[in-house]
């Protein structure tokens, strides 16, 4: 074989192996994919999405506070609820009319507990009616308002048994809502 024709087909080679790696960096840059999921459900309301996951900050609370008085001031959140309505799409023969909301966390006895440095102190949950929450309980039945509607809860940070030490604490709340 002539050199001339070993150039050639190296040049070739090349050509070939430089369009191939050439692709794959293409490919790798400037490519990306979004991964879907979601489900169909029927039920009275839909959750507003700046309701499905809060953040309360609690500020500061003296452990002097604590020891005088036994609780700290009271910080409110609300779940909002769209497009609520009494169709029921499962059961056309029935409507809605209720929703019963049950909160879960770490507890201690009828309070939620708190997890951090902080010691002595415990989180009371209670409704716009300052009626207490149980961990794990449901509500009473909340009559559905067609359109948007709002569940108010306030929590505070309370003295438990304890001595109360200074630090950070947090705690994470869930909340289910059944509709009947």
């Amino acid at each position: 074989m002539s050199i001339f024709f070993q150039i050639k087909k190296f040049k070739s080679a090349l050509t070939l192996l430089l369009f191939i790696f050439s692709g794959c960096a293409w490919s790798s840059q400037g490519w990306g994919k979004v991964t879907m999921s979601g489900s169909v459900v029927d039920t009275a309301c839909n959750i507003d999405m700046n309701s499905r996951d809060q953040t309360v900050n609690m500020g500061e609370l003296p452990v002097s506070t604590l020891n005088n008085i036994g609780y700290g001031p009271v910080k409110n959140f609300d779940i909002k609820l769209t497009d609520c309505h009494f169709e029921r799409y499962d059961r056309p023969d029935s409507k809605w009319n209720s929703l019963m909301i049950t909160f879960g966390g770490p507890s201690e006895n009828d309070f939620f507990s708190l997890s951090g440095e902080a010691k002595g102190i415990k989180l009371l949950l209670s409704d716009e009616y300052n009626s207490k929450v149980i961990p794990g309980t449901a509500s009473l039945p909340v009559n559905i308002t067609p359109g948007t509607m709002y569940l108010r809860y306030n929590l505070q940070i309370i003295k438990n048994s304890q001595t109360v030490t200074a630090g950070n604490y947090w705690t994470l709340l869930n909340f289910k809502i059944d509709y009947n």
